[in-house]
């Protein structure tokens, strides 16, 4: 059977350019005892992928090899199976790649309960939420009647972190690009304030919407945000550092905050990464299944229509222009 895949050929100089990627077609081969075909149906698109086509290697995860199938998660369906921990029709999530078909041998696939709507999966109980729940809940250890502050708030991770704050009792301040998604964040998500942080007031903006002082801040941009909720840390307060995408297609990263009040505040700064934490998976996608079942939890997916509309599709992330998580439909 032949199928279309999507091929690194290139590394990105700063920005995300359509010869970075090269469209091939290939032919599923003869399964080996062990083996599944799987047909991919929904392909998640996120910010950590600009990373993964960098050739650095002192990162959480090795780069994507030049001339390798792109490296994405997503769904499939299980189309042939010489392995009998996978069933004929099975619906699996994991490290799929671009591409419409795939050959595996179940490693790393995770076998998904029947019936459940993909972009759900994709949305809620995939990579943004176990990293929403990682981040805020296990690093931070938030307190009820605490407040905090996400930046990149409509986004697939931000909106979650927010959503998964109120329902643990505290003061959600989100910020966001545009006065549409700063709306979503407070008629639909119910945070308390959202911040169009492209204001020209964004400091006393973020100062009045947070009158008690600023517990967490869950970092995914950098950027002016980054500032005025630094300067608003109460003591003993918790920076949550999951992404830095203003940066991302830049030759200079922004300066940061001065860290003399990291000393006198008592602050503690953390960065993460998923990967160091893939055997706490199960029970986080388990606890993102309460907070959804329990109607605390709402989503909205950006989905895209082709394999191909990848290519430049990514380039949203970093835009702003998708509103909700980024997504392909196969």
């Amino acid at each position: 059977m032949e199928y279309k895949a999507i091929k690194l050929v290139k590394r990105p100089d700063i920005t995300i350019t359509p010869d970075l990627f090269e469209t091939v077609t290939l032919q599923t081969s003869e399964l080996k005892d062990g083996e599944i075909l799987v047909k991919q149906t929904h392909m998640s698109l996120d910010p950590a992928m600009k990373g993964w086509m960098s050739p650095a290697t002192d990162s959480y995860i090795p780069p994507v090899a030049l001339g390798e199938i792109m490296r994405s998660s997503g769904i499939a369906e299980v189309l042939d199976s010489k392995n009998e921990k996978f069933a004929v029709g099975a619906q699996v999530m994991g490290m799929i790649g671009w591409t419409e078909y795939a050959v595996s041998t179940g490693e790393g696939l995770q076998i998904l309960p029947p019936g459940l709507p993909a972009d759900a999966v994709l949305c809620v109980l995939a990579l943004p939420g176990i990293t929403a729940y990682q981040g805020l809940i296990e690093m931070g250890k938030p307190k009820a009647g605490e407040t905090l502050v996400v930046s990149g708030a409509a986004g697939s991770v931000g909106s979650m972190v927010g959503q998964i704050a109120k329902a643990e009792g505290m003061r959600v301040v989100g910020t966001a690009g545009t006065d549409e998604k700063c709306r979503w964040l407070e008629e639909e998500l119910g945070f308390d304030k959202a911040i169009n942080y492209k204001s020209d007031n964004l400091g006393d903006a973020l100062k009045d919407a947070t009158p008690d002082g600023v517990d967490i801040y869950f970092e995914n941009t950098g950027g002016p945000v980054q500032h005025a909720a630094f300067e608003n840390m109460n003591a003993h307060g918790r920076i949550i550092v999951c992404g830095m995408i203003a940066d991302y297609n830049t030759n200079t990263p922004a300066p940061g905050p001065n860290w003399i009040d990291i000393i006198r505040k008592r602050l503690t700064i953390q960065g993460f990464a998923m990967p160091d934490h893939w055997d706490n998976v199960p029970a986080m996608s388990q606890k993102m299944a309460e907070y959804w079942m329990n109607g605390q939890i709402k989503y909205r997916a950006h989905t895209l229509h082709g394999l191909e509309s990848a290519v430049e599709g990514i380039n949203l992330l970093f835009s702003g222009g998708n509103t909700g998580k980024l997504l392909v439909e196969l």
